[in-house]
Protein backbone atom coordinates (compact mmCIF):
# COMPACT_ATOMS: atom_id res chain seq x y z
CA UNK A 1 0.00 0.00 0.00
CA UNK A 2 2.88 2.36 0.75
CA UNK A 3 4.27 1.76 -2.74
CA UNK A 4 0.87 2.52 -4.28
CA UNK A 5 0.52 5.87 -2.47
CA UNK A 6 4.05 6.94 -3.49
CA UNK A 7 3.23 6.17 -7.11
CA UNK A 8 0.02 8.16 -7.00
CA UNK A 9 1.81 11.22 -5.65
CA UNK A 10 4.65 11.12 -8.17
CA UNK A 11 2.24 10.50 -11.04
CA UNK A 12 0.04 13.39 -9.96
CA UNK A 13 3.11 15.62 -10.05
CA UNK A 14 4.02 14.34 -13.50
CA UNK A 15 0.48 14.97 -14.75
CA UNK A 16 0.51 18.47 -13.36
CA UNK A 17 3.74 19.16 -15.23
CA UNK A 18 2.26 17.71 -18.42
CA UNK A 19 -0.79 19.93 -18.10
CA UNK A 20 1.49 22.93 -17.69
CA UNK A 21 3.50 21.92 -20.76
CA UNK A 22 6.53 21.01 -18.70
CA UNK A 23 8.64 17.88 -18.53
CA UNK A 24 9.45 15.58 -15.70
CA UNK A 25 13.08 15.45 -16.75
CA UNK A 26 15.51 17.04 -19.15
CA UNK A 27 18.57 15.73 -20.96
CA UNK A 28 20.54 18.74 -19.73
CA UNK A 29 19.52 18.22 -16.11
CA UNK A 30 20.08 14.50 -15.80
CA UNK A 31 22.52 13.65 -13.05
CA UNK A 32 25.15 10.98 -13.46
CA UNK A 33 28.76 10.12 -12.88
CA UNK A 34 30.89 12.19 -15.21
CA UNK A 35 33.95 9.94 -15.01
CA UNK A 36 34.12 8.13 -18.34
CA UNK A 37 37.44 6.31 -18.37
CA UNK A 38 38.51 6.14 -14.72
CA UNK A 39 38.63 2.65 -13.11
CA UNK A 40 35.98 1.77 -10.49
CA UNK A 41 36.49 3.09 -7.00
CA UNK A 42 38.01 0.71 -4.47
CA UNK A 43 36.71 0.54 -0.91
CA UNK A 44 38.34 3.33 1.09
CA UNK A 45 39.24 5.32 -2.04
CA UNK A 46 38.04 8.92 -2.51
CA UNK A 47 37.57 10.63 -5.86
CA UNK A 48 36.05 13.78 -7.38
CA UNK A 49 32.93 13.24 -9.49
CA UNK A 50 33.53 15.24 -12.64
CA UNK A 51 34.04 18.97 -12.26
CA UNK A 52 31.00 19.64 -10.08
CA UNK A 53 32.98 19.80 -6.85
CA UNK A 54 31.38 16.63 -5.41
CA UNK A 55 33.73 14.07 -3.86
CA UNK A 56 32.88 10.42 -3.23
CA UNK A 57 34.39 8.01 -0.70
CA UNK A 58 33.43 4.35 -1.23
CA UNK A 59 32.62 2.59 2.06
CA UNK A 60 31.06 -0.63 0.74
CA UNK A 61 30.98 -1.87 -2.85
CA UNK A 62 27.63 -2.57 -4.49
CA UNK A 63 26.33 -5.35 -6.76
CA UNK A 64 26.54 -5.60 -10.54
CA UNK A 65 27.15 -2.61 -12.78
CA UNK A 66 23.78 -0.84 -13.16
CA UNK A 67 23.15 2.58 -11.59
CA UNK A 68 19.88 4.54 -11.36
CA UNK A 69 19.05 7.49 -13.59
CA UNK A 70 16.30 10.14 -13.48
CA UNK A 71 13.35 9.67 -13.17
CA UNK A 72 13.98 6.34 -11.34
CA UNK A 73 12.53 5.84 -7.87
CA UNK A 74 15.31 4.97 -5.39
CA UNK A 75 15.05 3.69 -1.82
CA UNK A 76 17.91 4.86 0.40
CA UNK A 77 19.11 5.35 3.93
CA UNK A 78 21.17 8.51 4.44
CA UNK A 79 22.74 10.55 7.20
CA UNK A 80 23.54 14.22 6.58
CA UNK A 81 26.15 16.04 8.69
CA UNK A 82 28.29 19.14 8.74
CA UNK A 83 32.10 18.96 8.43
CA UNK A 84 32.41 18.99 12.25
CA UNK A 85 30.24 15.86 12.47
CA UNK A 86 27.02 17.59 13.61
CA UNK A 87 24.06 15.69 12.16
CA UNK A 88 21.18 17.68 10.69
CA UNK A 89 19.16 14.82 9.10
CA UNK A 90 19.05 11.00 9.30
CA UNK A 91 16.70 8.27 8.09
CA UNK A 92 18.29 5.81 10.54
CA UNK A 93 17.49 7.57 13.81
CA UNK A 94 15.09 5.67 16.07
CA UNK A 95 14.95 2.67 13.72
CA UNK A 96 13.65 4.94 10.97
CA UNK A 97 12.33 3.75 7.63
CA UNK A 98 14.40 4.25 4.47
CA UNK A 99 13.33 7.10 2.20
CA UNK A 100 12.03 6.80 -1.35
CA UNK A 101 13.16 9.53 -3.75
CA UNK A 102 12.14 10.21 -7.35
CA UNK A 103 15.41 11.25 -9.01
CA UNK A 104 15.09 14.49 -10.94
CA UNK A 105 12.08 15.68 -8.93
CA UNK A 106 14.02 17.93 -6.56
CA UNK A 107 13.03 15.88 -3.49
CA UNK A 108 16.55 16.30 -2.09
CA UNK A 109 19.47 18.65 -2.74
CA UNK A 110 21.00 18.46 -6.21
CA UNK A 111 24.39 17.17 -5.03
CA UNK A 112 22.81 14.21 -3.23
CA UNK A 113 20.84 13.25 -6.35
CA UNK A 114 23.98 13.38 -8.46
CA UNK A 115 25.83 11.22 -5.98
CA UNK A 116 23.07 8.60 -5.84
CA UNK A 117 23.20 8.34 -9.64
CA UNK A 118 26.77 6.97 -9.35
CA UNK A 119 25.82 4.17 -6.92
CA UNK A 120 25.14 0.46 -7.42
CA UNK A 121 22.58 -1.57 -5.53
CA UNK A 122 23.76 -2.28 -1.95
CA UNK A 123 26.56 0.29 -2.12
CA UNK A 124 27.41 2.60 0.80
CA UNK A 125 29.29 5.81 0.06
CA UNK A 126 30.12 9.17 1.64
CA UNK A 127 29.48 12.23 -0.55
CA UNK A 128 31.09 15.60 0.22
CA UNK A 129 29.01 18.35 -1.40
CA UNK A 130 29.98 21.96 -2.03
CA UNK A 131 27.54 24.55 -0.71
CA UNK A 132 26.34 25.36 -4.24
CA UNK A 133 24.96 21.80 -4.60
CA UNK A 134 23.61 21.75 -1.06
CA UNK A 135 21.53 24.46 0.62
CA UNK A 136 23.65 27.34 -0.69
CA UNK A 137 23.30 30.80 0.80
CA UNK A 138 19.79 30.11 2.09
CA UNK A 139 20.82 27.38 4.54
CA UNK A 140 18.31 25.03 6.23
CA UNK A 141 17.27 24.03 9.76
CA UNK A 142 20.53 22.99 11.45
CA UNK A 143 22.58 23.98 8.38
CA UNK A 144 24.32 27.39 8.36
CA UNK A 145 24.45 29.32 5.10
CA UNK A 146 27.30 28.39 2.74
CA UNK A 147 27.97 25.06 4.49
CA UNK A 148 29.72 22.08 2.94
CA UNK A 149 27.58 18.95 3.45
CA UNK A 150 28.51 15.32 4.13
CA UNK A 151 26.01 12.59 3.23
CA UNK A 152 26.56 8.91 4.03
CA UNK A 153 24.19 7.03 1.70
CA UNK A 154 23.16 3.38 1.35
CA UNK A 155 21.36 2.54 -1.89
CA UNK A 156 18.96 -0.26 -0.94
CA UNK A 157 17.11 -0.64 -4.24
CA UNK A 158 15.44 1.27 -7.02
CA UNK A 159 12.60 0.95 -9.49
CA UNK A 160 13.22 1.99 -13.07
CA UNK A 161 10.82 4.75 -14.10
CA UNK A 162 10.28 5.54 -17.78
CA UNK A 163 8.55 8.72 -18.90
CA UNK A 164 7.50 7.32 -22.27
CA UNK A 165 6.66 10.61 -24.00
CA UNK A 166 8.94 12.73 -21.76
CA UNK A 167 5.99 14.94 -20.83
CA UNK A 168 4.50 13.03 -17.89
CA UNK A 169 1.67 11.70 -20.07
CA UNK A 170 2.56 8.02 -19.66
CA UNK A 171 4.89 7.17 -16.76
CA UNK A 172 5.94 3.53 -16.34
CA UNK A 173 7.44 2.16 -13.14
CA UNK A 174 9.11 -1.24 -13.59
CA UNK A 175 8.29 -3.60 -10.71
CA UNK A 176 10.16 -6.59 -12.13
CA UNK A 177 12.48 -6.66 -15.11
CA UNK A 178 12.05 -9.08 -17.97
CA UNK A 179 14.39 -10.99 -20.25
CA UNK A 180 16.25 -9.74 -23.30
CA UNK A 181 13.50 -9.89 -25.92
CA UNK A 182 12.09 -6.43 -26.66
CA UNK A 183 8.56 -6.08 -27.99
CA UNK A 184 7.99 -4.88 -31.56
CA UNK A 185 4.97 -3.35 -33.30
CA UNK A 186 3.92 -6.56 -35.03
CA UNK A 187 4.57 -9.05 -32.22
CA UNK A 188 1.92 -11.33 -30.78
CA UNK A 189 1.84 -10.93 -26.99
CA UNK A 190 0.11 -12.50 -24.03
CA UNK A 191 -0.55 -9.83 -21.42
CA UNK A 192 -2.07 -9.70 -17.97
CA UNK A 193 -3.45 -6.25 -17.21
CA UNK A 194 -5.68 -4.41 -14.79
CA UNK A 195 -6.78 -0.84 -15.51
CA UNK A 196 -8.09 1.34 -12.66
CA UNK A 197 -9.35 4.83 -12.11
CA UNK A 198 -7.58 6.84 -9.41
CA UNK A 199 -10.34 5.85 -6.97
CA UNK A 200 -9.17 2.21 -7.42
CA UNK A 201 -12.31 1.10 -9.34
CA UNK A 202 -11.40 -1.45 -12.02
CA UNK A 203 -12.57 -0.49 -15.53
CA UNK A 204 -10.79 -3.21 -17.53
CA UNK A 205 -9.09 -6.50 -16.65
CA UNK A 206 -7.65 -9.43 -18.58
CA UNK A 207 -8.58 -13.06 -17.89
CA UNK A 208 -6.43 -14.75 -15.25
CA UNK A 209 -4.27 -16.43 -17.90
CA UNK A 210 -3.87 -13.14 -19.81
CA UNK A 211 -5.11 -11.87 -23.17
CA UNK A 212 -3.34 -12.69 -26.45
CA UNK A 213 -3.28 -10.12 -29.25
CA UNK A 214 -0.95 -8.35 -31.66
CA UNK A 215 0.71 -5.26 -30.21
CA UNK A 216 -0.42 -2.92 -32.99
CA UNK A 217 -4.01 -4.16 -32.62
CA UNK A 218 -4.28 -3.90 -28.85
CA UNK A 219 -7.35 -1.68 -28.43
CA UNK A 220 -8.16 -2.21 -24.74
CA UNK A 221 -6.80 1.25 -23.96
CA UNK A 222 -4.95 3.55 -26.39
CA UNK A 223 -1.95 3.72 -24.02
CA UNK A 224 -1.49 -0.06 -23.74
CA UNK A 225 0.27 -0.68 -27.11
CA UNK A 226 2.57 2.27 -26.45
CA UNK A 227 3.51 0.82 -23.06
CA UNK A 228 3.99 -2.71 -24.42
CA UNK A 229 6.48 -1.44 -27.01
CA UNK A 230 8.76 -0.37 -24.13
CA UNK A 231 8.55 -3.73 -22.31
CA UNK A 232 10.49 -6.98 -22.42
CA UNK A 233 9.16 -10.49 -22.06
CA UNK A 234 8.46 -11.24 -18.38
CA UNK A 235 8.45 -7.58 -17.31
CA UNK A 236 5.80 -6.21 -14.94
CA UNK A 237 5.08 -2.53 -14.48
CA UNK A 238 2.69 -0.02 -12.96
CA UNK A 239 1.79 2.77 -15.38
CA UNK A 240 0.11 6.11 -14.74
CA UNK A 241 -1.67 7.49 -17.79
CA UNK A 242 -2.80 11.06 -18.38
CA UNK A 243 -6.38 11.35 -19.76
CA UNK A 244 -5.29 12.30 -23.28
CA UNK A 245 -3.44 8.98 -23.62
CA UNK A 246 -6.15 6.94 -21.86
CA UNK A 247 -9.80 7.30 -22.88
CA UNK A 248 -9.67 11.01 -23.71
CA UNK A 249 -12.30 13.70 -23.28
CA UNK A 250 -15.07 11.27 -24.25
CA UNK A 251 -14.34 8.63 -21.62
CA UNK A 252 -15.79 5.17 -22.26
CA UNK A 253 -19.23 3.66 -21.77
CA UNK A 254 -19.80 0.78 -19.36
CA UNK A 255 -18.54 -2.47 -20.88
CA UNK A 256 -19.48 -6.03 -19.90
CA UNK A 257 -19.14 -6.16 -16.10
CA UNK A 258 -16.92 -3.05 -15.98
CA UNK A 259 -18.17 0.47 -15.12
CA UNK A 260 -17.96 3.47 -17.41
CA UNK A 261 -14.83 5.63 -17.58
CA UNK A 262 -15.78 9.29 -16.93
CA UNK A 263 -14.55 11.89 -19.43
CA UNK A 264 -10.98 13.19 -18.93
CA UNK A 265 -10.05 10.44 -16.47
CA UNK A 266 -6.48 9.50 -15.58
CA UNK A 267 -5.95 5.78 -15.09
CA UNK A 268 -3.34 3.43 -13.64
CA UNK A 269 -2.43 0.17 -15.33
CA UNK A 270 -0.86 -2.92 -13.79
CA UNK A 271 0.70 -4.68 -16.80
CA UNK A 272 2.64 -7.94 -17.06
CA UNK A 273 4.04 -9.07 -20.40
CA UNK A 274 3.68 -12.83 -19.91
CA UNK A 275 5.12 -13.89 -23.26
CA UNK A 276 5.69 -12.70 -26.78
CA UNK A 277 6.06 -14.29 -30.18
CA UNK A 278 8.21 -12.05 -32.39
CA UNK A 279 6.65 -11.21 -35.76
CA UNK A 280 9.00 -10.15 -38.56
CA UNK A 281 8.02 -8.31 -41.74
CA UNK A 282 10.07 -10.43 -44.14
CA UNK A 283 9.48 -8.44 -47.35
CA UNK A 284 9.06 -4.99 -45.84
CA UNK A 285 5.53 -4.50 -47.19
CA UNK A 286 3.59 -6.59 -44.63
CA UNK A 287 2.81 -9.23 -47.25
CA UNK A 288 5.05 -11.92 -45.75
CA UNK A 289 4.94 -12.08 -41.94
CA UNK A 290 6.92 -14.60 -39.90
CA UNK A 291 5.86 -15.33 -36.33
CA UNK A 292 8.43 -17.25 -34.29
CA UNK A 293 6.75 -20.06 -32.35
CA UNK A 294 9.99 -21.55 -31.00
CA UNK A 295 13.41 -19.90 -30.93
CA UNK A 296 16.34 -21.68 -32.51
CA UNK A 297 20.06 -21.79 -31.82
CA UNK A 298 22.72 -19.24 -32.70
CA UNK A 299 22.44 -16.26 -35.02
CA UNK A 300 23.60 -17.63 -38.41
CA UNK A 301 20.85 -17.78 -41.05
CA UNK A 302 20.96 -19.50 -44.45
CA UNK A 303 22.41 -17.54 -47.34
CA UNK A 304 21.66 -17.53 -51.06
CA UNK A 305 22.81 -20.76 -52.66
CA UNK A 306 22.85 -22.79 -49.44
CA UNK A 307 20.76 -25.95 -49.07
CA UNK A 308 18.23 -25.96 -46.24
CA UNK A 309 16.56 -28.96 -44.59
CA UNK A 310 13.05 -28.24 -43.33
CA UNK A 311 9.72 -29.80 -42.45
CA UNK A 312 6.62 -27.78 -43.16
CA UNK A 313 2.87 -27.77 -43.59
CA UNK A 314 1.23 -25.43 -46.09
CA UNK A 315 -2.42 -24.49 -45.65
CA UNK A 316 -5.00 -21.94 -46.74
CA UNK A 317 -6.35 -19.28 -44.37
CA UNK A 318 -9.28 -21.55 -43.43
CA UNK A 319 -6.84 -24.25 -42.26
CA UNK A 320 -7.19 -26.54 -45.30
CA UNK A 321 -3.82 -28.23 -45.84
CA UNK A 322 -2.59 -28.23 -49.44
CA UNK A 323 0.85 -29.83 -48.87
CA UNK A 324 2.95 -31.39 -46.13
CA UNK A 325 6.63 -32.32 -46.48
CA UNK A 326 9.49 -33.57 -44.33
CA UNK A 327 7.52 -35.45 -41.66
CA UNK A 328 7.89 -38.98 -43.03
CA UNK A 329 11.52 -39.96 -43.42
CA UNK A 330 13.97 -37.39 -44.76
CA UNK A 331 13.46 -33.62 -44.36
CA UNK A 332 12.43 -31.57 -47.37
CA UNK A 333 15.39 -29.84 -49.08
CA UNK A 334 15.67 -26.78 -51.26
CA UNK A 335 18.32 -24.20 -52.21
CA UNK A 336 17.80 -20.64 -51.04
CA UNK A 337 17.02 -18.15 -53.85
CA UNK A 338 16.70 -20.79 -56.54
CA UNK A 339 12.89 -20.49 -56.97
CA UNK A 340 12.31 -24.06 -55.80
CA UNK A 341 9.51 -22.99 -53.41
CA UNK A 342 7.27 -19.93 -53.20
CA UNK A 343 9.09 -16.63 -52.79
CA UNK A 344 7.39 -16.06 -49.44
CA UNK A 345 8.56 -19.39 -48.00
CA UNK A 346 12.04 -19.01 -49.51
CA UNK A 347 12.55 -15.51 -48.08
CA UNK A 348 11.19 -16.52 -44.68
CA UNK A 349 13.42 -19.56 -44.26
CA UNK A 350 16.37 -17.32 -45.15
CA UNK A 351 15.65 -15.34 -41.94
CA UNK A 352 15.51 -18.39 -39.64
CA UNK A 353 18.14 -19.98 -37.42
CA UNK A 354 18.71 -23.69 -36.92
CA UNK A 355 15.95 -25.25 -34.77
CA UNK A 356 13.54 -22.32 -35.18
CA UNK A 357 9.82 -23.08 -35.63
CA UNK A 358 7.73 -20.36 -37.27
CA UNK A 359 4.32 -19.61 -38.69
CA UNK A 360 4.57 -17.72 -41.98
CA UNK A 361 1.64 -15.87 -43.58
CA UNK A 362 2.16 -15.18 -47.29
CA UNK A 363 -0.05 -12.95 -49.44
CA UNK A 364 -0.73 -14.19 -52.97
CA UNK A 365 1.86 -11.83 -54.54
CA UNK A 366 4.60 -13.90 -52.84
CA UNK A 367 2.73 -17.19 -53.07
CA UNK A 368 1.15 -18.71 -56.20
CA UNK A 369 -0.07 -15.42 -57.65
CA UNK A 370 -3.39 -14.96 -59.35
CA UNK A 371 -3.52 -18.38 -61.00
CA UNK A 372 -4.91 -21.70 -59.77
CA UNK A 373 -2.14 -24.18 -58.92
CA UNK A 374 -2.26 -27.93 -58.31
CA UNK A 375 -0.32 -28.87 -55.18
CA UNK A 376 0.28 -32.13 -53.32
CA UNK A 377 -3.17 -32.47 -51.70
CA UNK A 378 -5.44 -30.04 -53.58
CA UNK A 379 -5.70 -27.21 -56.08
CA UNK A 380 -4.92 -23.82 -54.56
CA UNK A 381 -7.39 -21.13 -55.76
CA UNK A 382 -6.12 -17.92 -57.39
CA UNK A 383 -5.03 -15.05 -55.12
CA UNK A 384 -4.87 -17.30 -52.06
CA UNK A 385 -3.14 -16.25 -48.84
CA UNK A 386 -0.91 -19.12 -47.71
CA UNK A 387 -0.04 -20.12 -44.15
CA UNK A 388 3.09 -22.20 -43.55
CA UNK A 389 4.22 -23.78 -40.31
CA UNK A 390 7.90 -24.47 -40.93
CA UNK A 391 10.83 -25.76 -38.89
CA UNK A 392 14.42 -25.25 -40.01
CA UNK A 393 16.11 -28.52 -39.05
CA UNK A 394 19.52 -27.68 -40.47
CA UNK A 395 21.28 -26.11 -43.45
CA UNK A 396 24.53 -26.63 -45.31
CA UNK A 397 26.90 -23.76 -44.65
CA UNK A 398 29.14 -22.58 -47.46
CA UNK A 399 32.77 -22.01 -46.68
CA UNK A 400 33.29 -18.42 -45.47
CA UNK A 401 35.48 -16.20 -47.67
CA UNK A 402 37.89 -15.57 -44.80
CA UNK A 403 38.45 -19.34 -44.62
CA UNK A 404 39.56 -19.49 -48.28
CA UNK A 405 42.89 -18.83 -49.91
CA UNK A 406 43.16 -16.57 -52.98
CA UNK A 407 42.71 -19.36 -55.51
CA UNK A 408 39.62 -20.70 -53.74
CA UNK A 409 38.07 -17.22 -53.65
CA UNK A 410 38.73 -16.79 -57.36
CA UNK A 411 37.15 -20.15 -58.19
CA UNK A 412 34.10 -19.48 -55.99
CA UNK A 413 33.55 -16.03 -57.53
CA UNK A 414 33.92 -17.38 -61.07
CA UNK A 415 31.39 -20.16 -60.37
CA UNK A 416 28.83 -17.71 -58.94
CA UNK A 417 29.35 -15.30 -61.84
CA UNK A 418 28.65 -18.17 -64.28
CA UNK A 419 25.40 -18.88 -62.40
CA UNK A 420 24.53 -15.18 -62.76
CA UNK A 421 25.16 -15.37 -66.52
CA UNK A 422 22.78 -18.33 -66.82
CA UNK A 423 20.08 -16.39 -64.96
CA UNK A 424 20.62 -13.32 -67.16
CA UNK A 425 20.14 -15.40 -70.32
CA UNK A 426 16.67 -16.52 -69.18
CA UNK A 427 15.61 -13.04 -68.08
CA UNK A 428 16.06 -13.44 -64.30
CA UNK A 429 17.79 -10.08 -63.98
CA UNK A 430 17.14 -9.46 -60.27
CA UNK A 431 18.54 -12.83 -59.26
CA UNK A 432 21.44 -12.46 -61.70
CA UNK A 433 22.34 -9.11 -60.11
CA UNK A 434 22.42 -10.76 -56.67
CA UNK A 435 24.80 -13.43 -58.01
CA UNK A 436 27.21 -10.80 -59.36
CA UNK A 437 27.14 -8.98 -56.01
CA UNK A 438 27.85 -12.23 -54.20
CA UNK A 439 30.75 -13.02 -56.53
CA UNK A 440 32.24 -9.59 -55.85
CA UNK A 441 32.12 -10.27 -52.11
CA UNK A 442 34.70 -13.01 -52.63
CA UNK A 443 37.07 -10.73 -54.56
CA UNK A 444 36.54 -7.35 -52.90
CA UNK A 445 38.89 -4.45 -53.54
CA UNK A 446 40.20 -4.21 -49.97
CA UNK A 447 42.16 -7.46 -50.17
CA UNK A 448 45.57 -8.02 -51.69
CA UNK A 449 46.33 -10.98 -53.95
CA UNK A 450 49.46 -12.68 -55.23
CA UNK A 451 50.85 -11.43 -58.54
CA UNK A 452 49.67 -14.48 -60.44
CA UNK A 453 46.10 -14.18 -59.13
CA UNK A 454 45.83 -10.38 -59.05
CA UNK A 455 45.32 -9.97 -62.83
CA UNK A 456 42.68 -12.70 -62.91
CA UNK A 457 40.86 -11.14 -59.95
CA UNK A 458 40.91 -7.72 -61.63
CA UNK A 459 39.50 -9.15 -64.87
CA UNK A 460 36.77 -11.07 -63.02
CA UNK A 461 35.85 -8.07 -60.90
CA UNK A 462 35.45 -5.86 -64.02
CA UNK A 463 33.34 -8.56 -65.68
CA UNK A 464 31.04 -8.74 -62.64
CA UNK A 465 30.64 -4.95 -62.53
CA UNK A 466 29.77 -4.82 -66.24
CA UNK A 467 27.32 -7.71 -66.00
CA UNK A 468 25.70 -6.18 -62.94
CA UNK A 469 25.38 -2.90 -64.87
CA UNK A 470 23.64 -4.79 -67.68
CA UNK A 471 21.14 -6.14 -65.11
CA UNK A 472 20.57 -2.62 -63.77
CA UNK A 473 19.75 -1.37 -67.28
CA UNK A 474 17.13 -4.11 -67.60
CA UNK A 475 15.73 -3.26 -64.15
CA UNK A 476 15.63 0.52 -64.87
CA UNK A 477 18.18 1.15 -62.10
CA UNK A 478 20.10 3.67 -64.18
CA UNK A 479 22.02 5.50 -61.43
CA UNK A 480 23.39 2.16 -60.18
CA UNK A 481 24.39 1.22 -63.72
CA UNK A 482 26.26 4.53 -64.09
CA UNK A 483 28.06 3.93 -60.78
CA UNK A 484 29.15 0.40 -61.75
CA UNK A 485 30.42 1.46 -65.19
CA UNK A 486 32.28 4.38 -63.63
CA UNK A 487 34.08 1.91 -61.34
CA UNK A 488 35.27 0.02 -64.41
CA UNK A 489 36.39 3.22 -66.16
CA UNK A 490 38.43 4.28 -63.12
CA UNK A 491 40.53 1.15 -63.73
CA UNK A 492 40.23 0.86 -67.53
CA UNK A 493 39.44 4.28 -69.00
CA UNK A 494 39.24 2.82 -72.51
CA UNK A 495 36.76 0.02 -71.78
CA UNK A 496 34.26 0.36 -74.67
CA UNK A 497 31.63 -1.84 -73.03
CA UNK A 498 31.64 0.34 -69.90
CA UNK A 499 31.37 3.53 -71.99
CA UNK A 500 28.53 2.04 -74.03
CA UNK A 501 26.51 0.87 -71.01
CA UNK A 502 27.07 4.10 -69.12
CA UNK A 503 25.93 6.04 -72.22
CA UNK A 504 22.79 3.88 -72.32
CA UNK A 505 22.09 4.74 -68.67
CA UNK A 506 22.71 8.46 -69.36
CA UNK A 507 20.26 8.35 -72.29
CA UNK A 508 17.58 6.75 -70.12
CA UNK A 509 18.28 9.40 -67.46
CA UNK A 510 18.02 12.16 -70.15
CA UNK A 511 21.62 13.28 -69.54
CA UNK A 512 22.11 13.58 -73.29
CA UNK A 513 25.33 15.62 -73.21
CA UNK A 514 27.06 13.08 -70.94
CA UNK A 515 25.75 10.27 -73.14
CA UNK A 516 27.19 12.03 -76.22
CA UNK A 517 30.61 12.31 -74.55
CA UNK A 518 30.72 8.56 -73.78
CA UNK A 519 29.46 7.59 -77.26
CA UNK A 520 32.07 9.72 -79.04
CA UNK A 521 34.87 8.28 -76.89
CA UNK A 522 33.62 4.71 -77.51
CA UNK A 523 33.55 5.29 -81.30
CA UNK A 524 37.01 6.82 -81.15
CA UNK A 525 38.22 3.55 -79.58
CA UNK A 526 36.09 1.24 -81.74
CA UNK A 527 34.79 3.09 -84.87
CA UNK A 528 33.00 0.01 -86.25
CA UNK A 529 31.06 -0.99 -83.12
CA UNK A 530 27.50 -1.52 -84.38
CA UNK A 531 25.84 -1.25 -80.99
CA UNK A 532 27.51 2.08 -80.24
CA UNK A 533 26.60 3.38 -83.72
CA UNK A 534 22.95 2.47 -83.17
CA UNK A 535 23.03 4.25 -79.83
CA UNK A 536 24.60 7.29 -81.52
CA UNK A 537 21.80 7.37 -84.10
CA UNK A 538 19.18 7.10 -81.37
CA UNK A 539 20.95 9.82 -79.40
CA UNK A 540 20.94 12.16 -82.43
CA UNK A 541 17.20 11.63 -82.85
CA UNK A 542 16.59 12.27 -79.15
CA UNK A 543 18.69 15.45 -79.30
CA UNK A 544 16.82 16.66 -82.39
CA UNK A 545 13.47 15.96 -80.75
CA UNK A 546 14.68 17.74 -77.62
CA UNK A 547 15.79 20.77 -79.66
CA UNK A 548 12.37 20.88 -81.41
CA UNK A 549 10.55 20.77 -78.09
CA UNK A 550 12.80 23.53 -76.73
CA UNK A 551 12.27 25.68 -79.82
CA UNK A 552 8.49 25.22 -79.62
CA UNK A 553 8.55 26.01 -75.90
CA UNK A 554 10.53 29.23 -76.44
CA UNK A 555 8.35 30.17 -79.43
CA UNK A 556 5.24 29.77 -77.31
CA UNK A 557 6.82 31.83 -74.56
CA UNK A 558 7.72 34.67 -76.97
CA UNK A 559 4.32 34.46 -78.69
CA UNK A 560 2.62 34.66 -75.31
CA UNK A 561 4.76 37.65 -74.37
CA UNK A 562 4.01 39.31 -77.71
CA UNK A 563 0.30 38.81 -77.16
CA UNK A 564 0.61 40.21 -73.69
CA UNK A 565 2.49 43.21 -75.14
CA UNK A 566 -0.26 43.76 -77.75
CA UNK A 567 -2.92 43.61 -75.09
CA UNK A 568 -1.02 46.06 -72.90
CA UNK A 569 -0.47 48.40 -75.86
CA UNK A 570 -4.16 48.29 -76.80
CA UNK A 571 -5.12 48.92 -73.20
CA UNK A 572 -2.77 51.90 -73.04
CA UNK A 573 -4.15 53.29 -76.33
CA UNK A 574 -7.70 52.97 -75.02
CA UNK A 575 -6.70 54.62 -71.75
CA UNK A 576 -4.92 57.44 -73.66
CA UNK A 577 -7.89 57.95 -76.00
CA UNK A 578 -10.21 58.02 -73.03
CA UNK A 579 -7.97 60.52 -71.23
CA UNK A 580 -7.81 62.72 -74.37
CA UNK A 581 -11.60 62.68 -74.69
CA UNK A 582 -11.89 63.68 -71.03
CA UNK A 583 -9.46 66.56 -71.59
CA UNK A 584 -11.30 67.71 -74.70
CA UNK A 585 -14.61 67.57 -72.82
CA UNK A 586 -13.12 69.55 -69.94
CA UNK A 587 -11.71 72.18 -72.35
CA UNK A 588 -15.10 72.49 -74.08
CA UNK A 589 -16.85 73.00 -70.72
CA UNK A 590 -14.37 75.74 -69.79
CA UNK A 591 -14.90 77.44 -73.17
CA UNK A 592 -18.68 77.42 -72.63
CA UNK A 593 -18.22 78.97 -69.19
CA UNK A 594 -16.03 81.71 -70.66
CA UNK A 595 -18.64 82.46 -73.35
CA UNK A 596 -21.38 82.70 -70.70
CA UNK A 597 -19.31 85.13 -68.63
CA UNK A 598 -18.71 87.33 -71.65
Amino acid sequence: MVRSSRLTCSSAAAMAMAAAGGSSSSDDDEAGEEIESAPPLRVGEERAIGSSGIRKLLIRAGEGWATPVPPDEVTVHYVGSLPDGTRFVSTRDGGGEPRTINLGSGDVVAGLERGICTMKKGEIALFILPSSLGYGDSGAPGVPTGSELHFEVELLSWLTVVDIYRNGGIVKKVLSTGGNRQTGDLDEVTVKYKIKLLDESIVEESPEEGSTFFVNKGNVCPALPKVLKTMKEGERAIVMVHPQYAFGDQGRAAKDQFPAVPPSSAVSMDVELVSLKPVFDVTGDLKVLKKTLKCGDGIRTPRDGETVHIRYTGSLEDGTVFEKFGFDGEPFEFVIDEEQVTVGLDNSVATMVKGELAKVTVKFEYGFGDTEVQRQLLRVPPCSTLVYEVELIDFTKEKESWEMNSQEKLEAADKIKAAGNDLFKIGKFQRAAKKYCKALNYINESEEYEDGVDKLVKTLRISCWLNHAACCLKLNEFSQAISLCSKVLEIESCNVKALYRRAQAYVESYDLELAKTDVLKALELDPNNKEVKLLQANLKKLRADSNKRDAKLYANMFDHRAKETDVVSKKRRIENDSRNEELKSADAEKAQEVIKEE
